[in-house]
């Protein structure tokens, strides 16, 4: 089933022509990835996708199936500010919606025992309790619990979440994402994506997250010079059949070269011909040579050798530092010496404190207790999250030579501003343009380079991979394999934080602080090997009784039988303890408080019981 159909789709950004006659095609349960540098119109796409923006052009046609529901996440999400988080989440249209408001808002308001009784009664009429248990299970998910908190009040990052929450819970047709991992911690994605896998799911998204491409999508489009290719298979398949088409292209260079030479022999021998045929075989020159120049700046991609800022015998040593806010303890008596040339990723939920242990570091804020020591020679590039205010008339070229006219590289040479530029994508043209007309992945990406213009040698990159597109990746990460200096990287970006990170700090909350020596692949393994022990030592030490039962499904080996025995006794003790919670709602003598506490464990038990049931469903169908 075709969900929609565009056809000789245009747009342009004043004299930039953006994409010209494009086609695309979207039938029901494709996932589909959109990869562009930024600045050449992805998010113009995903805009004329979404319905928000019409194209150019008479013959252009945008055709949506009639009855679709789109669910739009942009990259800047507005909510009114007044609304609170359970409101700017919830469909005033929906009739459950209005019961769940009045009873969260009853629940906050425990001393009007009369409105919370009205409250109860109406989610009993309508049957919400449910409903009322995925709203906060999400909420939650996503890190939103303060429900009447306004939306004024919130972050940036905050409300993008919170603009996803409102999209999962409303359950659209059709899901548009730009960025949709932006501003989540690593736990928040892999429970994203296991989520966008579903088959019933139809999607287009853009995202910087090539796991996440990776392990979502059934193919990749690229929009590169005005025009879209299309890539069937996953991101693995994308790279494979680019890097085969870009080796027929290199084929195809080689011999056009060869025919260059001899045109260009012939235009030399003939600066003066005038007849009609060698005007043509001159222009043809030129259109070839035009194309053929293209080619040479794809294959030609530099190798750097940067020359290293020298460091001494001592780099950046931390001796049994703390630091506290108010009574949340972001880090408590941690002792590390850095070494030359070392490579530290930091992870951990958002709020644990990894953007201020960075400041730490940089001496920007002091320890409580303890000190930071920094070498002499440390030069200290630090590239935050939040960015920096770029002069608007300045421009691009300008911007990056205020920071230094060239680094050093090895041998005496030396890479100016300008091949610097050219390097993360900034064409000769592009380093003329204004600040003011960058794209915000376009100024991330200058912010950037005025951070390693500097040429440090302790390189910080707190969240660099938000709103650079993948492609800007790829050189960064070549550009980060190559740097000679000491490195720590802040990122939820797992594929990011893989290729160049052989060793974590990991923010556990409460001040504790894990050094793990590995990769962050072998520490989320790690992880999950933990979280599954628990379970799996229970299903072994009861699968031996439930051999000798002798009982259950064929199918099924001896410990998920077990499994499934115990599913059913779990699952008959919680249907018991929601009946004497429903039971107790009724009751006259119900005060508000105990009120309050049965309604949070109601919402937790029908979360249980709901996967309990799906597990035993799951084993029985297996049997």
């Amino acid at each position: 089933m075709n969900f929609l159909t565009l056809e000789n789709v245009t747009k342009s950004y004043g004299e930039k022509i953006l994409f010209r006659n494009l086609s695309l095609h979207i039938d029901k349960g494709q996932k589909i990835g959109l990869i562009a540098k930024n600045g050449t119109g992805k998010t113009t796409l995903m805009r004329v996708i979404a319905g928000r923006e019409g194209s150019e052009g008479e013959n252009a046609k945008i055709i949506l199936r009639k009855g679709i529901r789109i669910g739009w996440l942009d990259q800047e999400p507005h909510f009114h500010p007044e609304l609170d988080v359970l409101g700017a989440v919830l469909d005033p249209a929906n009739p459950l919606v209005r019961v769940v408001q009045r009873y969260e808002h009853a629940l906050a308001h425990p001393e009007n025992t009369a409105e919370l009784h009205e409250a109860m009664a109406d989610m009993d009429q309508h049957n919400a309790w449910s409903f009322e248990a995925k709203v906060k299970e999400t909420l939650f998910r996503f890190r939103m619990e303060n429900f009447e908190q306004k939306v004024k009040t919130l972050s940036g990052g905050q409300q993008k979440r919170l603009a996803l929450v409102k999209i999962l819970l409303e359950e659209p047709d059709f899901l548009i994402l730009d960025e949709p991992t932006n501003h989540l911690d690593v736990e928040m994605i892999e429970w994203l994506e296991e989520y966008l896998q579903q088959p019933g799911i139809t999607l287009f998204m853009v995202t910087h997250d090539r796991y996440f491409l990776e392990n979502v999508c059934d193919s990749i489009i690229e929009l590169e010079g005005g025009q879209l290719r299309r890539y069937s298979g996953s991101y693995s398949d994308y790279l494979e059949k680019k890097a085969l088409r870009e080796e027929a292209e290199s084929t195809t260079y080689e011999r056009q070269n060869k025919l260059l030479k001899n045109e260009l022999e012939w235009v030399r021998r003939s600066p003066q011909a005038r007849t009609t045929k060698a005007k043509a075989r001159v222009d043809a020159y030129f259109d070839r040579k035009e194309i053929n120049d293209a080619l040479k700046k794809k294959k030609d991609e530099m190798s750097l050798q940067i020359k290293e800022n020298w460091i001494g015998g001592k780099v950046v040593e931390l001796h049994n530092i703390s630091k506290t806010f108010g009574d949340k303890k972001i880090i408590e008596n941690f002792s590390y010496k850095f070494k030359r040339r070392e490579r530290v990723g930091i992870v951990g939920q958002n709020g644990t404190g990894k953007s201020t242990f960075l400041q730490l570091i940089t001496q920007v804020l002091p320890p409580d207790t303890g000190k930071v020591v920094v070498g002499d020679t440390i030069i200290f590039g630090h590239y935050r999250q939040e960015g920096i205010q770029l002069a608007e008339d300045k421009r691009v070229i300008d911007a990056v030579r205020d920071i230094a006219e060239f680094i050093p590289l090895e041998k005496g040479k030396e890479l100016s501003a300008a091949q610097l530029l050219e390097r993360f994508l900034f064409t000769r043209p592009q380093q003329q343009v204004y600040v003011s007309q960058l794209s915000g992945g376009e100024r991330r990406r200058l912010y950037l380079l005025t951070v390693l213009m500097k040429n440090p040698n302790f390189l910080i990159l707190d969240e660099p991979t938000n709103d650079l597109d993948v492609l800007t990746l790829q050189v960064l990460e070549d550009f980060l394999e190559e740097y000679p200096g000491c490195l720590v990287v802040v990122t939820h970006d797992r594929y990011f934080m893989d290729r160049l990170v052989d060793h974590l700090f990991v923010f556990e909350g409460n001040g504790k602080v894990k050094d793990f020596n590995g990769s962050y692949a072998e520490y989320r393994a790690l992880k999950r090997t933990e979280e599954r022990s628990p379970a799996a030592d229970g299903g072994s030490n009861s699968s031996s009784t439930a051999g000798s039962a002798g009982t259950g499904p064929s199918g099924l080996s001896n410990t998920e039988r077990n499994e499934m025995k115990k599913l059913e006794k779990e699952i008959s003790t919680l249907e018991r303890r929601k009946k004497e919670i429903l039971d107790r709602f009724n009751a006259a003598d119900l005060g508000a408080e105990e009120a309050s506490k049965l309604s949070n464990e109601l919402g937790t038990l029908q979360k249980n019981l709901d996967d309990k049931e799906t597990r035993w469903l799951e084993l029985a169908e297996r049997g």
